[in-house]
């Protein structure tokens, strides 16, 4: 598998790179701040991210959150020292694919690498429930109007659909309604904000559950 690794520490990075190429891995770049990770998961375009929470200039979140808007065919899986709910919350609210702290044991982080390279959510057991339990409470559905498929553009409604469709990633996006990549990125944060959701798997659910695309 391809990893990015996302850390502001050295000594950490050189560690988990040698863990990760014993296992056969190949680490494609490091990041030391959330921007960089940025612009490399853009650039290098690996299979998955190991992305710090607690970086320098950008966090591991909001890096996360870029990251899954815009390269989205990429995986984001959080590694980090944090014990705090709030934090495993907002990485999985970002887009994150899981959710793994640095005190686990070799064997079972590669076990829940693996789960995420088969497109399973990569938490522990506890974690897990924990998200479970938080998920479960009663929330307010989004503010938005029931005519607020009608505040999108002609164009946003037909990105929508082709991302209902499965048509995910910006590139493919691009090509089939021949444009640009980063006009099409402007259509989807548009469609985000309008929403008032962080990121296409929340727009596509809630596309479907509200049928905005016939």
């Amino acid at each position: 598998m391809r990893i990015l690794i996302a850390d502001d520490h050295p000594l950490f990075r050189d560690g988990l790179r040698s863990l990760l190429t014993a296992q056969g891995h190949e680490v494609v770049g490091e990041a030391h701040n959330g921007h960089e990770a940025v612009a490399l998961a853009q650039k290098l375009r690996p299979e998955l991210v190991l992305m710090d929470v607690s970086m320098p200039d950008l966090d591991g979140i909001g890096a996360t959150r870029q990251i899954t808007a815009e390269v989205p065919d990429v995986k984001v899986v959080i590694l980090t020292a944090s014990d705090q709910d709030e934090t495993l919350f907002e990485a999985i609210k970002a887009g994150a694919q899981g959710y793994l702290q640095k005190n686990l044991e070799a064997e079972e982080f590669f076990a829940l690498l693996d789960r995420v390279t088969r497109g399973e959510p990569g938490l522990t057991p506890l974690l897990a429930r924990k998200l479970l339990q938080e998920f479960a409470k009663p929330t307010a559905e989004p503010k938005i109007s029931e005519d607020m498929p009608d505040a999108l553009t002609a164009r946003e409604r037909e990105v929508l659909e082709l991302m209902v469709e499965g048509v995910t990633s910006n590139r493919k996006l691009a090509k089939r309604l021949e444009l640009s990549e980063n006009t099409v990125k402007f259509h989807v944060r548009n469609i985000l904000d309008k929403l008032h959701l962080h990121n296409r798997a929340q727009v596509v659910g809630y596309a479907l559950r509200k049928k905005m695309i016939e």
